[in-house]
């Protein structure tokens, strides 16, 4: 695998970029035509796991976005949670979910969006996540810094968990023991717990220092890899989540400041790493 960020200088990245943001809001635009009929949709569940669902509006939006992204860069690889991979091998695969938090979305909360990112050579490198009802863009490009909207994002100053809010969650089959373990050493050294239904906004929000961190026992990768560069751009800590297959496979995951990503890594223990 090429790691060397000279090697991506021979692609377009800048049109990628600016595709990547453009579609991202084009799609959340999509998404909320739909989210204000949602009563109508059709909503089904994937596998047992009463909680994994989705709409037909998560498939009509990917597959708008993998058309777009196939018609501008026909060399690109592309990975999305509804409809599967083509092209793994290229330098350039989009991760794409086109409404991360479907569960909030088809039941009228307002903590879902539209995320777009794009590994180059296997590593992150671009992003854009597009929250229509708080008409919020996050988006970054290694190199380049991090945004919410035209603002630059920094992640939180804070050194101990009991200075601000962290994010958690669990993800059924795997990863549940681990969930209520971290929770109680998190309050017991002062912190306090939050969650929205969406991965991405949670990572977002940990680019912009609303959150010190988010930990997940166990995440699908696209959920986070859009966000994963704006939290480094913005100079916050990430595990290694694409080790062993996280790609297809999904990780334990854990984003935050520099003051408290060693306190919150000792609290979840090895798992982290398994």
């Amino acid at each position: 695998m090429n790691r060397d960020p000279s090697a991506a200088s021979a692609l377009d990245i800048a049109a990628r970029y600016d595709c990547a943001r453009s579609l991202a809001r084009e799609a959340a635009r999509l998404g909320m035509d739909y989210y204000l009929k949602r009563d109508v949709l059709t909503v089904e569940h994937k596998g047992d796991d009463l909680q994994d669902v989705v709409s037909i509006a998560d498939k009509q939006i990917e597959a708008f976005i993998r058309a777009r992204l196939a018609e501008r860069f026909p060399e690109d690889g592309f990975l999305g949670e509804e409809s599967g991979s083509a092209g793994l091998g290229a330098r350039c695969v989009w991760v794409i979910d086109p409404i991360d938090g479907t569960a909030c979305f088809v039941n009228g909360l307002h903590n879902w969006c539209v995320s777009i990112g794009l590994l180059i050579d296997g590593e992150p490198h671009l992003g854009a996540i597009a929250d229509p009802n708080h008409n919020e863009l996050f988006h970054g490009c290694l190199g380049q810094g991090a945004f919410v909207n035209d603002v630059p994002m920094k992640v939180s100053g804070a050194t101990h968990v009991a200075q601000g809010v962290t994010a958690t969650g669990t993800f059924h089959p795997r990863g549940k023991e681990h969930f209520i373990p971290f929770l109680e050493k998190l309050l017991a050294d002062g912190g306090m717990f939050f969650r929205n239904g969406s991965g991405a906004l949670m990572t977002a929000y940990v680019a912009a220092g609303r959150l010190l961190g988010y930990y997940e026992t166990e995440l699908k990768s696209w959920d986070c890899l859009a966000g994963l560069v704006m939290v480094k751009e913005a100079g916050g800590c990430v595990n290694d989540f694409l080790r062993n297959d996280g790609l297809l496979r999904g990780n334990p995951y854990l984003v935050a400041c520099p003051g408290v990503y060693r306190q919150l890594a000792e609290m979840i223990g090895p798992s982290l790493d398994s």
